[in-house]
């Protein structure tokens, strides 16, 4: 995936990410009350084209057949591969940094503590 998502892509993308099941473009609208249908179909059609969704299923939606879609690329691996479209230039400390400063919860942080530590013990290993 070489193209940022707009909004409403991302919008999608999350509500199909969140889903243990693959979803319809109606239940993705449903899932979400600034997004329509014809927005959602839209947008899926884009996703479609980047590799970011496939159809998993034909289904039917009441009588008729309808697409279900699930997602080819996990949350990590966008946020891996936007991090590093913008980050060129940037250090992963000041992502880091910048993330901390708006996180809230000793538990993330107390993870946060944990991953770095791994990651040192990791280091010294090699």
């Amino acid at each position: 995936m070489k193209k940022n998502l707009s909004k409403h892509q991302l919008e999608v993308m999350k509500i199909l990410w969140d889903s243990q099941t693959p979803l319809i473009a109606s239940d993705i609208a449903k899932r979400h009350s600034k997004l329509n249908l014809s927005t959602v179909q839209a947008a899926l059609r884009v996703l479609i084209k980047l590799e970011t969704v496939e159809v998993a299923d034909i289904v039917y939606s009441g009588t008729v057949l309808t697409r279900a879609y699930c997602p080819t690329i996990s949350r990590n691996e966008y946020f891996n591969q936007t991090y590093r479209d913008i980050s060129e230039g940037l250090s992963g400390v000041s992502l880091i940094a910048s993330l901390i400063d708006k996180e809230t919860s000793l538990e993330e942080l107390d993870r946060l503590e944990e991953i770095i530590k791994n990651k040192r013990q990791e280091i010294k290993e090699k």
